[in-house]
């Protein structure tokens, strides 16, 4: 024996490999798909409302009104988001993580079914029911994938397949991009089957995901499950990589002896999570705040501000999206070099010169022809440098700053504040816009400098961490006002 087959493999095994594709497709994939597809359709469904309000009433609807009942069918997925990430950590703890992604597809295809209907029904209220089981569907997905996915994942790759979480949410806008041009899905008349498209997802996750086992942590440390955990260790993880996993396992198994899962609210109150929740709430919101949604939610107005002439407006928002996913491709292979603080760190401090730079741009965009298109230029940057760090690191940190026992409510927490401050900035950009104009990024400037110099002096390094390790660092920085260096932290660890 020459020892190599107690070396840890450094690339994941096949199975662990498609599960994470099997939880992304129907998990934030669909996030993004839903978040994408719904700009295509504006014009027609805004004349399907008018149209309806017609054929009952004999009248127009008033503009005021239809650009109520318009925003209400965007705006109310946020809502079922709120609802979809508040119910999520206790369906996890019920039904497993799994199991949760499982059911959750209940309320995609109800959807799907729901918006499809709608045209041939005559009500434009089947569309907002629509899209708030969608939300529902999503907050539950976005709060229950990265659960599962983080602790199915081997500690030496735990950041890069977190990662995974980013790259199908981008990949999901991308592809609700693409399928909403006027080549494909886009025209007029195929409004109906561009929303109901989301039905596609959730039937390939409810054929794939149940080939895969449940959270190996889930089924030792929740259901005290021994034989099942090690079944389901013994597939993800190749060889005799599953033993090292199992022995950190036990030591969380151990240090949770006797505790049950903490409650939301619970989380308010101990004092020994305060920094991590501290920094799950800011960076959850400064994912929100930092301009990204905006974007996304005002392409066509940025980029007519721009000068980008209107029949461009379209592929240049694909580009958007094939911009973002790439880059979180990209942050997929840097997150175990580089590590999660350098990325995140730079990727905030890059989008903070970013604003400054479009501002600029935008306020002499008359100075030559040449302007526009590099104000264009700015937004691409941008959403690079959100991919390179906030758009992938964010999930992974809420994974690694929690135990077992309080994970779940952790992730609750920060999807809350997540979908709450998504609300808020789709409600509140407009009047940002009005009342600043070209000089509304230098807002999300604040929030970017904020955020980077908060994650600097608060944040840890969690790379090849365990997860009572980083637990360790943030008791000693309680404790000592600073971090703890990794001797002491290991020692702290054994000894739980």
């Amino acid at each position: 024996m020459d020892g190599r087959a107690d070396q840890p493999k450094k690339v994941p095994n096949r199975t662990l490999l498609m599960s994470v594709v099997a939880a992304c497709i129907g998990g934030t994939f669909q996030y993004g798909y839903n978040i994408s597809i719904i700009n295509a359709p504006t014009k027609a469904v805004q004349t399907f409302i008018n149209q309806t309000w017609l054929d009952r009433y004999n009248t127009h609807v008033p503009a005021q009104l239809l650009l109520v009942l318009w925003s209400s069918i965007v705006s109310v997925f946020t809502i079922g988001g709120l609802v979809g990430s508040s119910v999520g950590a206790a369906l996890a703890i019920r039904f497993g993580r799994k199991g949760t992604l499982l059911v959750n597809n209940s309320f995609a295809l109800l959807a799907a079914l729901l918006m499809g209907s709608s045209y041939f029904a005559g009500s434009f209220e089947l569309l907002v029911i629509g899209r708030f089981l969608s939300g529902v569907n999503a907050g539950v997905g976005i709060c229950v994938q990265p659960l599962y996915l983080g602790e199915i994942a081997p500690r030496r790759l735990r950041g890069a397949m977190a990662m995974s979480t980013s790259i199908f949410l981008t990949g999901g806008i991308l592809m609700g991009q693409v399928i909403g041009l006027q080549e494909l899905l886009g025209r007029e008349e195929y409004w109906p089957v561009l929303l109901s498209s989301t039905c596609v997802p959730a039937l390939l996750q409810l054929v794939l995901l149940p080939w895969f086992p449940e959270s190996p942590r889930y089924l030792l440390i929740d259901r005290a499950d021994d034989l099942a955990c090690t079944l389901a260790l013994k597939q993800f993880h190749s060889g005799h990589d599953y033993i090292r996993e199992r022995e950190d396992m036990e030591r969380e198994k151990l240090s949770a002896s006797g505790i049950r899962p903490k409650k939301p609210w619970e989380m308010f109150t101990d004092r020994s999570v305060r920094w991590q929740l501290l920094t799950i709430i800011t960076i959850s919101m400064a994912q929100q705040f930092n301009g990204i949604n905006a974007i996304y939610f005002y392409t066509d107005y940025v980029f007519t501000q721009a000068g980008i002439p209107a029949e461009q407006i379209p592929y240049a928002t694909v580009g958007t999206g094939a911009c973002e996913c790439i880059t979180a491709l990209t942050c997929c292979m840097l997150i175990e070099m580089l590590g999660r603080r350098a990325l995140i760190i730079g990727g905030y401090s890059l989008m903070a010169l970013w604003c400054v730079c479009f501002t600029v741009t935008l306020t002499f965009q008359d100075f030559g022809p040449w302007m526009p298109y590099l104000s264009m230029a700015c937004v691409f940057a941008f959403i690079l440098s959100f991919g390179l760090g906030p758009g992938g690191v964010t999930n992974t940190l809420i994974t690694e700053l929690f135990t077992q026992m309080n994970r779940p409510a952790a992730y609750m927490i920060a999807g809350s504040v997540n979908w709450l401050s998504f609300f808020i900035i789709g409600m509140v950009f407009p009047f940002i816009v009005n009342g600043l104009r070209h000089y509304c990024f230098l807002v999300f400037l604040a929030v970017c400098c904020i955020v980077a110099t908060f994650i600097f002096f608060v944040v840890p390094e969690t790379k090849n961490k365990t997860f009572l390790e980083i637990e360790a660092e943030f008791l000693s920085k309680d404790r000592k006002g600073t971090v703890a260096n990794s001797t002491d932290i290991l020692v702290i660890s054994t000894s739980i």
